[in-house]
């Protein structure tokens, strides 16, 4: 996962491979490590650094300070390279292939690290040779330093170049992008659980009760004593009046 370094200039660093090696000694075995690490903004400056120490933070940190002081600018065709470009490092040899917006980087661990740090998100790879870490970075790096942009073939050949393929198919491809919409963004849903929604607990649906059974989410004040008629009761249900009925007889 990146790490950002410096957030004025933008500068993120990669952890690319932690190495252990083991020294015998006297007293037992020593252990050391070593850190290979790449920096870079994601706008075509990257660099890589590779050190050793007793601790592993310590090997990463100091990993990370060479890089940042070997990052070097390579050109860039929007979100891909400018032409095809093969590098080699010993035994390890990297083909890097421009492709059409949307592609995405097919490319192994070390090197999608590599290409992502640098910006670049559209490319084919292909890796031969040996698999070791160091030595595959070093290759992409030696492929990406082979890098010319259509101004400077031109000049070297003393040629005007409107357009080169690349470039078209660059253009092509980015008619199939979707189209960023500069409206306004959907509000992010909102957590509610722990808050209180007003209901007023679990007797405000009947106003201060269950429904009208004296309310169990009621204050105390307002309950009738046991055994006391209710004053709401229908008139009914009251008793006649003797004399009333005899007069009526």
């Amino acid at each position: 996962m990146a790490e950002m370094l410096d957030e004025s200039k933008s500068i993120e660093s990669h952890t690319v491979g932690i190495f252990r090696t083991a020294a015998t000694v006297k007293g037992g075995r020593r252990f050391s490590f070593g850190a290979l690490v790449v920096c870079g903004d994601r706008k075509g400056k990257i660099g890589y650094g590779y050190a050793k120490s007793p601790e592993v933070p310590t090997a990463i940190e100091k990993a990370e300070k060479h890089a940042r002081l070997n990052m070097v600018q390579f050109p860039m065709t929007g979100t891909t390279l400018p032409h095809e470009t093969t590098g080699s490092a010993c035994a390890s040899r990297v083909i890097l292939v421009p492709a059409s917006p949307g592609t995405g980087v097919v490319a192994g661990g070390t090197v999608r690290a590599v290409l992502e740090m640098a910006g670049i998100t559209d490319c084919l790879t292909k890796s031969t040779g040996s698999n070791s870490k160091i030595n595959t970075v070093r290759a992409v790096f030696d492929g990406l330093a082979q890098l010319r942009t259509r101004e400077e073939i031109a000049e070297l050949r003393g040629v005007e170049i409107e357009t080169s393929d690349i470039e078209e198919r660059v253009k092509r491809g980015q008619r199939f992008m979707p189209a960023q919409s500069e409206g306004e963004k959907m509000a992010a849903p909102v957590n509610t659980i722990g808050q209180d929604r007003g209901r007023g607990g679990r007797g405000g649906r009947g106003g201060g009760g269950r429904g009208g059974r004296g309310g169990r989410g009621g204050p105390a004040g307002d309950r009738a004593p046991q055994g006391a008629p209710d004053a709401a009761a229908p008139a009914a249900d009251a008793p006649k009046e003797s004399g009333s009925e005899e007069n009526a007889s």
